[in-house]
């Protein structure tokens, strides 16, 4: 395998991880309201369930998007100027996972 291919596969794992967390918090029995943020208590929440749908939500759609983010790796190679797609990209991702995270999930559920 070529170097482009193993910084794709590495970056998809993550991506992959991403999703795997969003399903865990679908799926989980539960009762509390996951975090968004490290080490941060989360704020009271009026629907625990609901919060948690949402944010699970957000985190497999951002898994996708980080995974589309590598296809650079794949096309260019790693010392492709392609690769700024996938930096500024994935900075752009993130800033847009937290605005929605905080315009849209938590001004929805806060209690």
């Amino acid at each position: 395998m070529t170097g482009s291919v193993i910084a794709f596969i590495a970056w998809a794992f993550l991506g992959a991880a991403f999703i795997v967390l969003g399903i865990y918090i679908r799926f989980s029995k539960k009762e509390r309201a996951f975090g968004f943020w490290a080490n941060a208590k989360v704020a009271p929440v009026k629907d625990a369930a609901g919060y948690n749908r949402a944010l699970s939500r957000l985190w497999c759609i951002f898994g996708v998007v980080f995974i589309l983010l590598g296809l650079p790796f794949l096309i260019g190679g790693q010392n492709s100027p392609l690769l700024i797609i996938s930096m500024l990209g994935s900075m752009f991702a993130v800033i847009a996972a937290m605005a929605v995270y905080e315009l849209g999930i938590m001004k929805k559920y806060r209690a």
